[in-house]
């Protein structure tokens, strides 16, 4: 464990890799060397990988290679604490040049969640963000968006162009049937009122989909 520790004073804590990382986080001390063991199996527990390890509730967590309770809690702090300071780096984005802005802006929000939300980046002709709003919320595999709602505030917000973004917890960012009729019906109704539909992001776990990437608006 001194070893772990050694290296992050003197290389920085981005050098260490999962392993080390997890282990660092759950040592009482330099010389805890039950930590590496234990992050060793929580992670072969998991798959090896951090995101399924920071997914897992306190529930489950907790009977993982034997982590109690005090260290599920303390896990799930750490994991949230992250989220939020992903999401106000987030924030400081607040203009779209390409769809890479669009996930930068909005996995944060989104990425993680257990079921579907659909959100509209509403745009200056600049590509500046105007207003930022969730159309709505839906189960696992989908979510109903009334297209009416979307042109309604981009008018109100005189919006001229328009970014709907929406998560597949799924894990795949490929799209549906129902998102290209969504991504249709929102592009016909935005030419009515001389406004751009932009893109369509489909964000999913280290994956997206860019319906403008993709020539498809």
């Amino acid at each position: 464990m001194r070893n772990i520790q050694d290296k992050l004073l003197s290389r920085g804590v981005a050098h260490l890799d999962d392993e080390e990382l997890l282990a660092a986080f759950l040592a009482d001390g330099a010389t805890d060397d039950g930590a590496v063991q234990l992050a060793k199996e929580l992670l072969a527990q998991c798959g090896g990988s951090l995101q399924r390890l920071a997914d897992s509730d306190v529930a489950r967590l907790r009977m993982l290679a034997g982590l109690g309770l005090r260290r599920a809690v303390q896990l799930k702090a750490a994991v949230e604490i992250g989220r939020r300071v992903a999401v106000a780096d987030s924030q400081s984005i607040d203009t779209i040049t390409s769809d890479s802005d669009v996930v930068k802006i909005m996995e944060p929000l989104i990425g993680a969640l257990p079921h579907e939300e659909c959100w509209a980046l509403y745009l200056a002709s600049s590509g500046k963000i105007v207003d930022k709003v969730r159309i709505s919320q839906g189960g696992v595999q989908a979510t109903v968006v009334d297209y009416r709602m979307v042109l309604k505030r981009a008018l109100e917000v005189l919006a001229v162009q328009v970014v709907l973004v929406h998560n597949h917890p799924s894990g795949s960012a490929e799209p549906s049937a129902q998102d290209r009729q969504l991504t249709e019906r929102v592009a016909e109704g935005c030419r009515l009122f001389d406004i751009r539909l932009l893109d369509h992001v489909i964000i999913a776990r280290g994956a997206h989909y860019s319906f403008r990437a993709h020539g498809e608006v």
